[in-house]
């Protein structure tokens, strides 16, 4: 990797830390936002929804033009006006401003991580996109073992309006570097004359390709699966197992640290022995810390950490393989459009998962929940479902390539 290649991808990485924060804090948020504006579990899931919901529209809508434009102009676009939605979450005094304010957020954000991985497809062959993708990944570590907590103590500090003005704080620094450093990137726009694909054709030709749908599908079940005990993670480690305020901004701190040392080598693992193979491998290891923290016992703390941090490593050891295959499906002049599309998916997904999560658990008098372990017993049977369409996407595209 040169020089030119690191600045880019850090580049990238940095922007996609705030992205993914700004929607993960909303998560550990649940045990002060449910008591702060007395809403239930299912208004709860909502606000987690309504961000992924709204991008995932935009995604889809985008993904019929964003081909057309330079994909560098399109992500600042995208960018500043996230950074003005979580802005107006950070100023939101009632539940329903804030609600409003995250479908804001979400529709701008529903077009950051399409033109991130597009971007960083472009600029990196395949046999080395595995580490590349491990780089971009390592943001979500970033943003688990500083974001959150901090973003935790901010709120702990402040109040819950405070993480929401760092993360627009964070980004109103990185633009300038973003629009000196990020090369253009319009090669992939078709020449005038040539023939356009319009919407019709653009669904058609992705429904008709059976390793798009496959794609899709993967990229579908990962989330749906993964966020369906996310939302209530942290009401459960507080309100249930008795851990403090202080402590579960920990559980993020050691996972996040954990995979920001296991994402480049896994990356790296993955261009080694094949990306299916280890996305497999972490698929099915990862149905053992689920199945313990939804079923969790009266563990010590450091325990549960070691849980909870086995659970980070091998979820993010799933993402990166998934992401690199994902991205090699279609082709450079089709890539924007099609990422597009995957990140709407993903998005809806991620908001059904919260939804489904929402009605599955009930949140007693004492803010206790209930049925936490019914969503952990789901994220299986889901988790266990992606490993065949992993499967038969690298059956598919392995034969394609030989062709």
């Amino acid at each position: 990797m040169n020089s030119r290649e690191r600045i880019i991808l850090l580049l990238l990485a940095a922007l996609n830390f705030t992205h993914i924060l700004d929607f993960m804090i909303m998560m550990p948020l649940g045990n002060y936002l449910m008591p702060y504006f007395n809403i239930s579990s299912q208004q709860f899931s909502m606000l987690v929804a309504a961000y992924t919901f709204s991008a995932g529209v935009s995604g889809f809508l985008a993904a019929f033009f964003v081909d057309k434009y330079d994909r560098k102009q399109v992500l600042l676009r995208a960018y500043a006006g996230f950074l003005i939605g979580t802005l107006f979450c950070a100023l939101s005094p009632t539940y329903s401003l804030l609600l409003v304010s995250r479908i804001v957020a979400g529709i701008f954000g529903g077009l950051i991580g399409a033109q991130v991985l597009s971007i960083v497809a472009d600029l990196i062959p395949y046999e080395r996109r595995g580490m590349a993708m491990g780089v971009i990944m390592a943001a979500f570590s970033v943003a688990s073992v500083f974001g959150v907590p901090f973003s935790l103590y901010l709120a702990n500090i402040f109040n819950w309006h405070g993480p929401f003005f760092f993360v627009a704080g964070l980004g109103v620094i990185l633009v300038p570097f973003l629009m000196k450093y990020l090369p253009k990137m319009d090669t992939h726009i078709k020449p005038a004359g040539s023939e356009k694909v319009g919407p019709l054709r653009l669904i058609k030709d992705i429904a008709k390709d059976k390793n798009q749908m496959l794609a899709l599908a993967l990229s579908a079940t990962i989330m749906l699966g993964h966020f369906m005990i996310i939302p209530f993670l942290n009401p459960f480690m507080e309100f249930n197992k008795g851990f403090s305020k202080v402590q579960t901004p920990m559980i993020y701190m050691v996972g996040g640290a954990l995979t920001l040392v296991s994402s480049p080598f896994l990356g790296k693992l993955a261009d080694k022995i094949g990306k299916h193979r280890l996305f497999i491998m972490m698929a099915i290891t990862t149905t053992i810390p689920i199945a313990l923290i939804t079923n969790l016992p009266d563990f010590p703390f450091y325990q549960v950490l070691c849980i909870t941090g086995f659970w980070f490593v091998v979820s993010s050891g799933r993402m990166i393989p998934a992401q690199a295959m994902v991205s090699n499906v279609v082709s450079t002049e089709r890539r924007g459009s099609f990422m597009s599309i995957n990140s709407s998916v993903q998005q809806i997904f991620v908001g059904l998962a919260s939804v489904i999560s929402g009605f599955i658990v009930v949140k007693r008098a004492d803010n206790a929940i209930l049925h936490y372990d019914i969503t952990g017993y789901i994220s299986i049977a889901i988790t266990l479902i992606s490993i065949y369409f992993v499967s038969q996407l690298h059956v598919r595209t392995k034969t394609k390539n030989t062709l």
